[in-house]
Parts: C-alpha cells; structure tokens; sequence
C-alpha cells in the first residue's frame, strides 16, 4: 500500500514538472571549438577593433562559453564569452590583425572579457548585444614571469607627460612635412635603470608644416586625416636628458560620417544620453607644443591602459521575425546533442583551446 501511495505521489511531482511555466527558447551548447563558433568570435573580434577608439586592437584567445539559440525563421543566436589579448597595433594602425603581434608577458599584457550576441543571417554574422571590459595583468603575475620588467605607469604621470612633450617637439623639429599634433598617450612605462621613461603615443598631421608652425594653435587637422604613431624612450642623465623617438607615420585615410567612424569622437556613455559637442567640457589630454582638446570623459586619470569598457554600447534584445524577444537572462531550456552520457569522464566542450597564454 506504501508503495502504491509512492508512486501516486512520484507520478504527481513528475505532472508538475511536466506543466510548463511560461514560453521558453530552446539552445545548443556547440564545442567552443567549433569551426561555425569560432567564425562568430573572430567577427566579434572584428566588431571590437572597428569600434575602439583608443589605444590597441584586440586579438582572440580564448571563447570560454557558446550558446546557439534557434530564431527562426531570421536566423540563430550565438551568445559568447570570449577573452581576448591586446596587441601592439594601434587602432589607428591600417595593418591588417593577422600581421599584429600579440602583446607579452614580460611587457605587462593586457586581457579583454567580452559578452557577445551575434545573430547569423544568410551565413553572416552581425552584433546585436556587446559589453566588453579590459585590464592588465597583475603586477604579481608580471614578477613571475619577469622580477625587473617595468609595468604601466599611469597616462597622466609627470614623467609620462613630460617624456610624450619632449619626444613629440623632437620629432616635429626633424620633419620636413607636417606638423603633428598630439592625439594620445598609448601606453608608458618607468623604467628603473637606466632612469628613463618609455611612452607610446598617437599624432594626427595638421596642415601647417613642421619648420613652420611658429603657432601650433592655428594649426587644423587635414580633412583627410593621416595619423601617426610614435614610440619614445626620455632618459635621465647627469645635467640633462636624452629623448630618442621614432614615428611611422600612416597613409591619409577617408574618414567617413557616421557613428562607425575613427575620428577619435567623444565615446558617447552607454548608460547616459549622448551629450551634444556644447555640453562636452573640454581638457587638456597632455601639455606639449600643441595640446588636443579632449571631453573630459575620456581623460585617462590614473588608468594605465584604454579600457575597452568605453567603447561600445550595448543592445538589450534581438527580435524575432514572429514578434518574440530574445530578452537578456532569459531562462530557457537547454539541448546539448553533442553530449553522450556514458562511462567515463565526461568531455567537456567549453571553455576553447588558448591561443596565446592566459593573463
């Protein structure tokens, strides 16, 4: 009779978990080193450096987590967690990625957590949700790999400052074109010994000419702009200080209208309406010859890097052709074909293969 009661009461908890609740999306949960899976990151990637105004492009190094989720009839989903690595291109830099080099350890990395929605329509991929942050590697981590490696120093440190100064006069002194304005201080480092302060930095051409320029402030950007990019190295000495710069300087590229455009425009807040140009207090990024005027949003304070953080914004819900949204945190049920329950450890199928190294 025990027994009868039993099942009678296991029969009635299996009907309830049998009702359903509400509408739900039913995903897959592909290998995240899956050929399609990687096609969506890498478009990702690619959505990233195209948005970036500041600082380096990115390359992928890991896809921690893929869900696909059916939308029919427009298409799929496929919801990533990526990582990725800073590389030493600049996002002004036209080089393809495929020919830009990884940043290392030992010069204090710099990794990029991104969430991700795609949507793949007709075998192609657009971004239709995007959050991306980034920080450097702990200092704890780089004196493993490297106990005397400098790490990155704040942007808007006096030294860091003063270095970008002098290496940028430097170089506009030994031009015979352009004169170059400062756009922005990359990256930089305090070197212990010798004492010196290694800066990386981004300039724009103007068109006043470099021998020229006796006042820098009535210099303008070409309406083509031609960027530049430049690394420095000031060092201390007895009595005095030697600066040694080199610049490569970029083909004149169109820019076009539009909010896709690298102008270095102000990165409108995610959260906050974007202001209009007479709202946006204007600052100075760095003293030197001629000073770029930046919204102050974009000052680098204390940071040591760009964060990606800054340069996207994010889009809630995808919608369907049948008129259902795609709701961020939506709780669906899962379908996960390539997995076989058997004997022995189960494989798991997330996160990816690590391209590079871990940060």
């Amino acid at each position: 009779m025990r027994s009868l009661a039993l099942l009678l009461c296991l029969a009635q908890l299996w009907g309830c978990r049998s009702v359903p609740v509400g509408p739900t999306l039913a995903y897959d949960e592909p290998n995240c080193d899956d050929p399609e899976t990687e096609q969506a990151a890498l478009a990702a990637v690619d959505y990233i450096n195209s948005h970036v105004l500041r600082g380096y492009k990115h390359t992928l190094n890991q896809i921690d987590k893929v869900k696909v989720w059916l939308q029919q009839p427009v298409g799929q989903v496929f919801e990533l967690e990526i990582d990725t690595l800073e590389t030493t291109c600049h996002v002004l830099d036209p080089t393809p990625l495929a020919n830009c080099t990884v940043r290392q350890l030992v010069e204090h990395a710099v990794e990029g957590d991104c969430d991700f929605r795609l949507l793949k329509q007709d075998g192609q991929f657009s971004v239709v949700f995007s959050k991306c942050d980034s920080s450097p590697d702990s200092a704890e981590d780089v004196r493993k790999v490297c106990p005397d490696c400098p790490l990155l120093a704040p942007l808007n440190d006096t030294k860091v400052v003063h270095a970008v100064d002098v290496a940028l006069t430097a170089f506009n002194a030994q031009s015979n074109g352009s004169y170059f304005q400062l756009v922005e201080v990359s990256r930089a480092q305090l070197v212990p010994l010798p004492p010196s302060t290694y800066v990386e930095f981004a300039v724009a051409a103007t068109d006043c000419a470099a021998q020229e320029a006796t006042d820098p402030a009535q210099c303008n950007l070409l309406a083509e702009k031609q960027y530049g990019f430049c690394k420095a190295t000031l060092t201390e000495k007895v009595g005095g200080e030697d600066v040694a710069v080199t610049c490569t300087v970029f083909q004149p590229q169109p820019q076009p209208d539009g909010p896709d455009a690298v102008a270095l425009a102000p990165v409108a807040d995610p959260v906050a309406p974007a202001p209009s140009p007479a709202d946006l207090p204007a600052a100075a990024l760095v003293v030197g010859p001629m000073v770029v005027a930046v919204p102050e949003a974009l000052l680098p304070g204390h940071r040591t890097h760009y964060d990606l953080r800054h340069a996207f914004m994010g889009v809630g819900s995808v919608e369907s052709a049948s008129g259902e949204t795609f709701h961020v945190g939506k709780a669906p049920k899962v379908v996960q074909p390539g997995i076989v329950a058997g004997p022995g450890p189960v494989v798991r199928p997330c996160p990816g293969r690590i391209r590079y190294f871990k940060v």
